[in-house]
C-alpha cells in the first residue's frame, strides 16, 4: 500500500523546516494551476512563466506568513500570483494578446477555457472559444480574476474570496456582473443543453448587462 499523499499544509510545514523535497513536491503540484491563472489573467505565456516563478520565490521568502485559518495553501498561492499579475497589468496598462505559440496545445487548453471534458470547445468550436478567450481578457481585472478563479479553475466562492482578500458577497456580485458583461460581448445563442453546465459555455446564455449596474467593492488593493 502506498503512503497517503501529503497535504499542501504538511508540505509547507516541511519546507519551512528546510526540506527541499517538500518544496519541490508542492511546486510540482501547484505550479500548473498558477501558470494557467497568470496566463488567463494576462494573456501572455512569457508573463505567465515569470509570474509563476515570482509566486514561488515569494512563497519561499514569505511562507511563514501563511495562516491556515485564513484559507488553503492554494488560495494563498493564488493571492500571491494575483498580486504579481496586477502589478504587471498596471505597468502594461492593457493585457497582452496570446502569442501564436500559445495555440500549439490547442486554443481551449492554452486559454484554459474548458474544465475536464472540454465542454466549451465541443459545443462552440475553436472560433467561439477564441471569442470567449478574448472577451475574458477584455474584462477589467476585478471582473476577470473572479471569472478565472470561479469559472475556469472552479474554485468555490469562499476560496476565491480568501485569494482575493474580499468578502464572499463581493465575489458573487462581481462574478454575476462579469457574466453579464461577457454575455453582452459574445451575444451568442445557446445550443441544446447549454445551460446545464457550470462552465463558461453557460455564460453566453446569460442576459445582456444593463449599463447602470454598480459593482460591489470591498477587495483589498483597491479592487
Amino acid at each position: 500500500m502506498e503512503p497517503p499523499e501529503q497535504s499542501d499544509q504538511e508540505l509547507l510545514r516541511l519546507m519551512l523546516e528546510g526540506d527541499e523535497a517538500a518544496f519541490t513536491a508542492l511546486y510540482r503540484r501547484r505550479q500548473g494551476a498558477i501558470f494557467r491563472f497568470a496566463l488567463q489573467m494576462g494573456g501572455s505565456r512569457a508573463v505567465a512563466e515569470e509570474v509563476t516563478q515570482e509566486t514561488f520565490l515569494t512563497l519561499i521568502q514569505e511562507a511563514r506568513r501563511y495562516d491556515p485559518a485564513r484559507g488553503s495553501v492554494a488560495a494563498y498561492l493564488y493571492g500571491i500570483a494575483r498580486n504579481h499579475v496586477l502589478r504587471r497589468l498596471d505597468s502594461e496598462k492593457a493585457p497582452v494578446p496570446l502569442e501564436p505559440g500559445d495555440h500549439d496545445q490547442g486554443a481551449v487548453a492554452a486559454a484554459g477555457l474548458a474544465a475536464g471534458d472540454d465542454l466549451l470547445g465541443s459545443l462552440l468550436g475553436r472560433e467561439q472559444v477564441e471569442r470567449v478567450r478574448a472577451a475574458v481578457l477584455a474584462l477589467p481585472a476585478r471582473y476577470r480574476e473572479v471569472v478565472v478563479l470561479c469559472d475556469l479553475h472552479e474554485i468555490d466562492y469562499a476560496e476565491a474570496a480568501r485569494a482575493l482578500g474580499c468578502p464572499i458577497g463581493t465575489v458573487r456580485s462581481r462574478l454575476h456582473r462579469a457574466h453579464r458583461m461577457l454575455a453582452g460581448r459574445l451575444a451568442a445563442k445557446p445550443r441544446a443543453g447549454f445551460c446545464q453546465s457550470r462552465s463558461l459555455a453557460a455564460l453566453v446564455a446569460t442576459p445582456q448587462a444593463a449599463d447602470g449596474d454598480t459593482p460591489v467593492e470591498g477587495c483589498s488593493g483597491g479592487l
